[in-house]
């Protein structure tokens, strides 16, 4: 097995997951990555480690380069337990002198391993350590995604260890963004970011103004999922700065559940209505579509129409499912609207608008509901409301 180098006396050594399938409730149909780095210098350093069970392969690739006793520090910039949890194991193959973590990577530390005795070295933004022939220097990014995010920062090399940000669900033999499918690499890379960044927006856009006020220069990001971005690491960068602005393409997503059609006859008429307005929109009926797989829709879009029957007095469950799964991502700056059918409580409507209120979407219809199945006049209306929707979406361009 050769080493991947990715600068010279740095090389990749994580590890490739190829059969997981779900990451929290985020569908990963193409696995992932756990990425880890080796820095040869007069102190060896270890960036990040990998999920436990894949910890054999991340001691082999070490071994191709060095014998891990030789490695003098650990650098942790992410506790969550894909990049950690081997990381008892290594602490006692390796044995370092120092493993350097942000303030709260220190607590999460000790609190997921109960480990007093380790080596701990607390750093904070602006920090700076050197290696020999290269120095890293740290950067906090709390809240990006957990409270102990840091990033690493190789000033020799231009070369920034970001953790998870910049990163992809992708599992794959190739290590860098110019061998993969360019599509590929920009689908995995906004359903990343929808599925786990879009919460923390307001933190990106802080970090985004402090690098650029850093005048950081950077010809190569190391996230720790997915593909190396060496080519064109300013494709990452850009699409952060549109994702954490909130700024949709215009387009509308038309999301549903149905039960005996009749929401699904709405839903239709709807999109007739959008059509008509010359709005892109794509129809997404959840008892096909994973909720993850939605949300990536979701963070482009410009306006949200959320279609329900009445269960019980709720909602059909998949539509709870993602309603509740949403609402913890809270997608902000869209448009809002609510319609479903009824048999005889008719409450989906106004709960739908209620979410989408504390979500707040600017909710521009009332919402439109149909007992049982509907006439030609309520097909009318809903493609009514298709074009009002299409109209407020034109106005806010």
């Amino acid at each position: 097995m050769n080493p991947i180098t990715v600068k010279d006396n740095i090389y990749w050594v994580g590890a490739i997951d190829w059969d997981v399938r779900d990451f929290h409730g985020y569908s990963t149909n193409r696995g992932t990555t756990y990425n880890a780095f080796l820095i040869i210098d007069e102190k060896v350093t270890l960036v990040d480690t990998v999920k436990r069970s894949l910890t054999s392969d991340l001691i082999s690739r070490i071994k191709e380069i060095i014998d891990p006793e030789k490695i003098d520090y650990i650098v942790v910039n992410h506790v969550e337990m894909d990049h950690s949890g081997c990381l008892p194991e290594m602490v006692n193959l390796i044995k370092p002198e120092k493993i350097f973590c942000s303030k709260m990577g220190h607590q999460a530390l000790l609190q997921h391993f109960h480990h007093q005795d380790w080596p701990y070295e607390v750093v904070k933004s602006g920090d700076e350590i050197c290696l020999g022939k290269r120095s890293l220097s740290f950067l906090e990014t709390r809240m990006l995604h957990w409270p102990d995010s840091m990033f690493t920062y190789v000033k020799e090399d231009k070369l920034l260890f970001s953790s998870d940000a910049f990163g992809q669900h992708l599992a794959t033999s190739e290590r860098f963004d110019d061998q993969v499918d360019q599509a590929v690499l920009l689908e995995e890379l906004t359903k990343y970011y929808a599925n786990i960044l879009t919460l923390y927006s307001p933190n990106v856009k802080k970090l985004l103004e402090k690098v650029a006020e850093m005048k950081l220069e950077i010809d190569m990001i190391c996230p720790d999922h997915g593909v190396i971005w060496r080519a064109d690491p300013t494709k990452a960068i850009k699409s952060y700065s549109k994702w954490c602005n909130n700024i949709g393409d215009g387009n509308a997503l038309i999301i549903y559940d149905t039960m005996w059609h009749s929401t699904e006859m709405m839903a239709k008429a709807i999109s007739t209505g959008l059509q008509d307005e010359g709005i892109s929109h794509k129809l997404m009926n959840l008892r096909y579509i994973h909720r993850s797989d939605v949300m990536q829709e979701v963070l482009n879009a410009s306006a949200l129409i959320l279609g329900s029957p009445t269960l019980n007095n709720g909602l059909l469950p998949r539509m709870a499912d993602f309603l509740m799964y949403m609402r913890g991502l809270r997608p902000t700056n869209k448009i809002g609207a609510a319609f479903g059918s009824y048999g005889w409580s008719g409450e989906s409507v106004r709960l739908l608008n209620e979410a989408m209120t504390e979500m707040k979407l600017d909710i521009i219809d009332e919402g439109f509901r149909v007992k049982y199945v509907p006439e030609a006049s309520d097909l009318s209306r809903c493609v009514d409301m298709g074009h009002a929707i299409g109209k407020a979406l034109k106005e806010k361009k």
